[in-house]
């Protein structure tokens, strides 16, 4: 690798040095899209620089020399895509977006000039032949193992024109993988829907009508919007009584992104036949064994025997509620329809379970839920509390920042929060973090949590959805990782785990939301105060297993729909992707008129534009720990500080630092038993 001259960055950009605010938290005010365009090429150069040095040493390489001045590496490159990537997500503008198409391609082949350099991996290979050999503590050893196997899978084995071709391959993954997000996106954008009568909106609150209202004010238009979610499932969709607008809804939501200038459908064949040819460059049949390679599941054989067990109890379930709710659609002489199953659901489950979820809204206040729920369970659990820093400014008006200690009043971070839908930012809820902390590096850790709630109008409380509820528990899980780690290097920080186990702990926080001890704390009404009764929490709990059976056939139509297009064949004729995605649904035993997939090919951001290609598996995979976990707080207590900081000091702590299962063994005290999530699901009695 050689250092050629290149770009550096100016003194007066805010991403030059460490920031001087605390916890380092980045100086959101100042940076501007060029400042990160800057600081990205620099970086990069920059990074290029220390590897040479590393790799032109003429000492025998050492693992401080070698392996630890890597870790130590990319300081500028790091801080500047820490920003940068949030940005894209949450702030994306015409700039940042045209910036990402730039630099995509520039990251793909940087990563490729570090990982395919023979002089570079030669000093890797010679660390790791000799890491039992050189007194390096536990963590040290696996940091060499991890590298060496980054480097392995990454292609650093190939000859020269296998790497040459390997770096092409990365470059045009890079950038077809940022223009199928942007794509989605600007697509989802487009087809929010426009209603001119508030009387078709019938069914929903007056909150949620002048919510509608303003999303439709907010781009200049006349009457109402509805603006869609990532899922093929809509929030609405439950509520809405008018059935030619829910029709609507649910086309534009499976429409997206399928046809017209945003069309991702070539770009997922192109990505998916790249990935292939990939995978038979280094070695391996499909992508999906390149994929579990470096998993916790080990072999696509051990995720297909998972899968296959659940898909007979999981179809048969779905028929069964089907044949319910033709029954309940059947008395407003309506043929049951996809757009229909949520609206007649919803009723069913009222019927039955004496619960109507979009009732229960005025109890679930967002800062209420956020405060006296996700933080009092942390609380209780870990000892962490929360205090409000006003003083710092978050990268959107929208984000609030807390200061983050443990139980002795120690700082432990920062925790940033940006719950509200807007344009510009991308679907779905996520976690990620701006500063990993790492002893090495003296950091320690400053994270965020994105989700896309929708904002409540003229200054009004915001209610969120029961399932709003889950996934604000379920995205703070993650950010407990992160602000928990305690490892030496940041390769290993938070949660840099493999894909299949970083949704564990994530599944675990989300069961906390309708324990007893949390849930009074903060299910109170937003008027009255009042708590829910225990007559409706009990009905919630008895309603738990009705609609398992669409949840999990349309969670395993999209997996099942991953692992197909990630284990296609280099040069596979696909044709139209529509016409792939139907055939390999009816192959797997999964095909239904009614349940469509949670996530359809052309919106499938997760495997396209994300890190779960070939992993989204990961989520049920993780939900066997989870549901094994949670009968262990059961037995153990419940939410005992003893049981909260077991589980920290054992598995949250350690990131990546242990094998991910024998983290969980060391608080399980065995192997995971996936009785539990088959009973959970209602795929066992």
């Amino acid at each position: 690798m050689s250092a050629d001259a290149a770009p550096t960055v100016s003194p007066d950009n805010p991403l030059s040095t460490p920031s001087a605010l605390p916890f380092a938290l980045p100086p959101f005010a100042g940076i501007t899209p060029e400042h990160c365009r800057e600081a990205l090429l620099a970086g990069m150069a920059e990074q290029r620089t220390e590897v040479a040095a590393i790799t032109g040493s003429a000492e025998a390489p050492t693992f401080d020399n070698t392996v630890v001045a890597l870790e130590r590496s990319g300081r500028l490159l790091s801080r500047a895509w820490a920003v940068f990537g949030n940005l894209t997500s949450s702030v994306s503008t015409p700039r940042l977006r045209e910036i990402e198409r730039e630099i995509a391609p520039l990251a793909a082949a940087h990563d490729d000039a570090l990982r395919l350099d023979p002089a570079l991996f030669a000093r890797i290979d010679a660390v790791h032949a000799a890491r039992h050999d050189r007194g390096l503590d536990d963590e040290a050893v696996r940091l060499v193992e991890r590298y060496h196997l980054d480097f392995v899978l990454a292609g650093a084995q190939l000859g020269d024109e296998g790497r040459a071709r390997l770096t092409g391959l990365n470059q045009e993954l890079s950038t077809l993988s940022t223009t199928f997000g942007q794509n989605l996106q600007l697509a989802t954008e487009a087809a929010a829907v426009r209603v001119d009568d508030a009387a078709e909106l019938a069914g929903l609150t007056p909150e949620e009508i002048a919510t509608a209202a303003a999303a439709a004010a907010d781009r200049g238009l006349e009457g109402y919007l509805l603006t869609l979610v990532l899922p093929t499932g809509q929030p609405l969709l439950p509520k809405l009584r008018n059935r030619e607008l829910r029709r609507r809804v649910f086309e534009a939501s499976t429409g997206r992104a399928s046809a017209g200038e945003h069309d991702n459908g070539p770009v997922a064949v192109r990505i998916a036949l790249l990935r292939a040819e990939r995978a038979r460059l280094l070695g391996f049949g499909t992508h999906a064994d390149v994929v579990l390679a470096d998993s916790t599941a080990r072999t696509t054989a051990a995720v297909d025997a998972m899968l296959a067990s659940m898909v007979p109890a999981s179809v048969a379930n779905a028929e069964a509620e089907a044949t319910v709710l033709a029954e309940a659609a059947a008395r407003d002489g309506v043929e049951l329809a996809p757009w229909d199953w949520a609206f007649y659901s919803e009723q069913v489950r009222a019927e039955r379970y004496a619960v109507d979820t979009a009732a229960l809204r005025p109890w679930f206040e967002l800062d209420r839920v956020l405060v006296d729920g996700v933080f009092h369970a942390a609380e209780l659990l870990y000892g962490y509390r929360f205090g409000p820093r006003p003083d710092l400014a978050g990268y959107h008006p929208d984000v609030r920042v807390w200061e983050v200690t443990d139980a002795d009043g120690a700082a432990v971070g920062l925790y940033l929060g940006d719950f509200f839908a807007r344009e510009g930012k991308r679907g779905g809820a996520w976690m990620s973090s701006f500063v990993r902390q790492s002893r090495l590096l003296g950091t320690q850790p400053v994270v965020v949590n994105n989700l896309n709630v929708n904002r409540a109008a003229g200054g009004q409380p915001t209610l969120l959805t029961l399932d709003e509820v889950n996934t604000l528990f379920h995205e703070f899980g993650h950010a407990l990782h992160g602000l928990s780690s305690a490892v030496t290097y940041p390769r290993f920080s938070g949660t840099s785990v493999p894909r299949d186990f970083v949704e564990f702990p994530s599944q675990v926080n989300e069961m906390w939301a309708m324990w007893p001890e949390v849930l009074g704390h903060y299910a109170r009404h937003v008027e009255t105060g009042d708590p829910l009764t225990a007559s409706v929490v009990e009905a919630i709990e008895a309603a738990r297993l009705w609609g398992e059976g669409f949840g999990t056939l349309e969670y395993l139509a999209a997996t099942l729909l991953d692992q197909a297009w990630h284990r296609i064949p280099p040069g596979a004729e696909i044709g139209d992707p529509i016409a792939f995605e139907q055939a390999a649904l009816e192959k797997a035993g999964v095909a239904s008129a009614l349940v469509p997939p949670r996530y359809r090919t052309t919106y499938f951001q997760h495997i396209f534009a994300g890190g779960y290609a070939a992993g989204y598996y990961s989520y049920i995979w993780s939900e066997v720990l989870d549901a094994d976990t949670v009968e262990w707080f059961k037995e153990n207590g419940g939410l005992r500080r003893e049981n909260g900081d077991a589980f920290r000091s054992k598995l949250l702590a350690v990131g990546g630092s242990v094998d991910p299962m024998d983290a969980f063994r060391a608080v399980r005290g065995r192997d995971a038993d996936p009785a539990p999530l088959l009973r959970r699901r209602g795929l066992a009695s």
